[in-house]
């Protein structure tokens, strides 16, 4: 294995039978956890440009690799979207699963500027971009839920 396949499927958590997206979504959850627990989400934010950065890369190896446009095995972009999402939170049970939930939510529905990202951008950003504004729709929604249960 290709250390660019290695890295897009996010050390083979892809290569899980069913839902490779909610699987990466999942794996994705301990590492923003650890990261926004030692370092705040300042460094999650700064860790979730570097997943990016490194996604576009590894990704569009992986899809050429593949010969698939956007290999299901990939989830590296899994990964950016959900991390992105948790950018606006700190760790906490109920706020990571409402973010896992609204993340999956924005990723398969993909509302426009998604669905436009998803249908137009090739290679690795294409792989990347529909995710990571998936990701920014969950954050808005997901610090707005967290301000409404910080008055209640």
């Amino acid at each position: 294995m290709s250390i660019a396949r290695l890295i897009s499927t996010w050390f083979g958590v892809g290569l899980l039978p069913k839902a490779p997206g909610t699987w990466g979504s999942l794996a994705a959850l301990p590492f923003a956890w650890f990261i926004c627990s030692y370092g705040g989400y300042q460094i999650l934010l700064l860790a979730t440009a570097g997943i990016f950065a490194a996604g576009v890369w590894m990704s569009g190896i992986a899809a050429a690799e593949s010969g698939a446009e956007d290999p299901g095995e990939v989830v590296i972009d899994e990964v950016a979207g959900q991390w992105l999402t948790l950018v606006v939170v700190p760790p906490d049970f109920l706020l990571y699963a409402a973010g896992f939930v609204l993340f999956r939510v924005f990723d398969i529905w993909k509302p426009w500027p998604v669905s436009w990202a998803d249908r137009n951008l090739k290679g690795g950003l294409g792989i990347m971009a529909d995710d990571v504004l998936a990701g920014v729709y969950a954050a808005v929604i997901l610090f707005a839920l967290k301000t409404w249960l910080e008055t209640l």
